[in-house]
């Protein structure tokens, strides 16, 4: 029989116990690729099946954890021996590009990918979605209009999530700490005015759905999905701009050789695999292709990746200062 089985449950076995191929004497014909990522079930699962679906024999199988746990997971990797995943799906283009910096990953993308921005892409990997930053607010306090409405007197119990283990919460602080009239200053005034720290964005969402915090910095995804099923919050894209972070797509060095691999990068940036994405709640990067809610004219922010980059510890660091972890 096929050798199959292992794609859903990877998350709960080490990887170094599984074997990534059938070998040819066991009968089996499935071909498969080992898949890193961060991106939530909700998201990946589609795409993953819908490629599986598309390309008969073929397997998916992936490691799925927030960013902390996927760094952790890598670096355990490289110090047995080196990545044993073919590609790799992260959050934000921060973490990706330390992979590129290790020489895990990059020196390759698809052909497909010159119909997604410049912005999102460079020549080691490419963004296939986007989470924008923006403001959640408890129906009983009034809506921020700016993002340093959250540092005003309206909003004594602000939440905000872990840049150690959230993509999203890095970028954001990556942005807020270039920006004139905010920096470090900004997350200080919180902390002063009693905001608390909490792990992941849909974790603010729920504390501001069931009244722990007056409002919160999450992703759209995250507070539409909790407003639509009926959570007593309103989603905000707050001047001057809900903060983009694109979560980019990259092809292991080790699997340069591989086709499935490099097959199933792009079909992700595919339109097809776009539009997948796009249904199951993501923001594509492709243009033309709809995605989630997006008011009409709401303010757009990019923070400066490389700068990022090259601050990330210094400036994680002087978080750590304000709230600690």
């Amino acid at each position: 029989m096929p050798c199959r089985g292992r794609g859903r449950f990877s998350l709960l076995l080490p990887l170094a116990l599984l074997p990534l191929a059938c070998s040819p004497g066991d009968g089996g014909s499935t071909d498969s690729i080992t898949l890193y990522t961060c991106v939530n079930d909700e998201s990946i699962q589609p795409v993953i099946s819908q490629f599986e679906a598309d390309n008969s024999g073929t397997e998916v199988e992936f490691f799925r954890a927030p960013t902390g746990d996927l760094n952790a997971r890598v670096a355990g990797d490289v110090r047995s021996g080196g990545l044993k995943a073919d590609v790799v799906w992260a959050c934000d283009p921060l973490t990706m590009q330390g992979y590129v910096d290790q020489e895990l990953v990059g020196e390759w993308t698809p052909d497909n990918a010159s119909g997604i921005p410049d912005q999102f892409r460079t020549d080691d990997y490419v963004g296939v979605a986007v989470l924008y930053m923006v403001a959640v607010h408890h129906d009983d306090v009034p809506a921020p209009s700016s993002w340093s409405d959250l540092a005003g007197p309206d909003y004594e119990s602000v939440a905000v999530s872990d840049p150690n283990v959230a993509a999203s919460a890095l970028g954001a602080l990556g942005w807020f700490s270039q920006a004139p009239d905010y920096g470090l200053d900004f997350y200080a005034t919180l902390e002063d005015n009693g905001a608390e720290q909490v792990s992941t964005p849909d974790e603010v969402t729920n504390g501001v759905a069931q009244g722990l915090y007056q409002a919160g910095i999450t992703i759209a995804n995250s507070g539409y999905l909790a407003k639509d099923e009926g959570s007593p919050i309103g989603v905000v894209w707050p001047e001057p701009g809900a903060v983009a972070i694109y979560g980019p797509i990259a092809l292991a060095q080790t699997s340069a050789d591989s086709a499935l691999a490099k097959d199933f990068i792009s079909y992700v940036v595919s339109e097809p695999g776009q539009q997948i994405l796009a249904e199951a709640g993501s923001y594509p990067t492709l243009p033309g292709v709809e995605g989630p809610e997006f008011p009409a004219d709401a303010p757009v922010v990019y923070p400066d990746w490389p700068t990022i980059t090259a601050d990330r510890d210094a400036l994680l660091g002087d978080y750590q200062k304000i709230f600690g972890g």
